[in-house]
């Protein structure tokens, strides 16, 4: 049986809200220097740490028998839109945000297609989010198993929202419950803005699954190594490079040419 570990911080209020909702509405208990188990879902336990998610490196060591770290967490951006994201790990360059320097984290295509579908099937219950995923960003990097942050934004008022945080754990734990379906086809995706509404709607509307995703704004990194990276570093076969057309910039013609070297299908959005 595969064994998800769900990764919290009591020191994000977003994750607080989940560990609280995940205790108090799906039974996960528990002592403080242990993970916390329910006896509703066998395949998934709960970490809960009391620092920064970012740097959280060591996983593998406590968890060695992970499939998974699926980290719930919060989501800020200044506009404070109330956002549901979801979005796999990795540097293209430097590492601001935790994580090492043009490091990839392992990625899990079925896994975020399968939230990103579950969450979106019950956005009636969260009507007043926009629910999308985000481009690779941030650490943790290092880790031997496939990393996925699950977000709640994007604002202090959303991150305190025990409805949202609840149907995100409800969407992620049903979605886990019935098993991960693999992807048929998978890309690295190359383009569009750090919230790629074209890679969104292909994750929800056809057969593909995405592995790392390279906003326009982090083109300028991606090079032969760098690609052949974020192609190993996938749990499914990458079979594609997708491709925003129009959202490559000023890196449209290098990227396309560096795209056609490779031995994989290009797919254009």
């Amino acid at each position: 049986m595969h064994e998800y570990i769900l990764v919290a911080s009591t020191q994000d209020l977003a994750g607080a809200t989940m560990i609280s909702y995940l205790k108090g509405s799906m039974g996960f208990t528990g002592r403080d220097s242990e993970p916390l188990v329910s006896s509703y879902h066998k395949n998934v336990k709960l970490h809960v740490h009391d620092g920064s998610l970012l740097n959280l490196e060591n996983l593998d060591e406590i968890y060695p028998e992970a499939n998974s770290f699926i980290f719930l967490s919060k989501h800020k951006s200044d506009s404070a839109i109330p956002t549901l994201t979801c979005h796999c790990t990795g540097n293209f360059a430097d590492n601001p945000y935790g994580g090492n320097p043009k490091e990839i984290a392992i990625s899990y295509p079925g896994l975020q297609k399968g939230y990103l579908k579950a969450i979106t099937a019950a956005r009636q219950r969260v009507s007043e989010y926009d629910i999308i995923i985000e481009a690779t960003h941030h650490g943790p990097t290092s880790l031997k198993k496939p990393v996925l942050f699950v977000e709640l934004g994007s604002s202090e008022k959303q991150w305190a929202d025990s409805n949202a945080a609840g149907v995100m754990c409800d969407s992620l734990l049903g979605m886990l419950e019935n098993g991960v379906e693999r992807c048929k086809y998978v890309g690295v995706a190359l383009g569009g803005t750090h919230y790629p509404t074209k890679f969104n709607k292909m994750l929800l509307e056809s057969e593909f699954g995405l592995a790392a995703v390279a906003s326009k704004h982090n083109l300028e990194a991606i090079d032969e190594c760098m690609l052949a990276q974020m192609v190993e570093k996938s749990v499914e076969r990458v079979t594609h490079v997708v491709i925003d057309s129009k959202g490559l910039g000023s890196q449209r013609e290098r990227i396309i040419k560096m795209a056609e070297r490779t031995e994989l299908e290009i797919y254009r959005v």
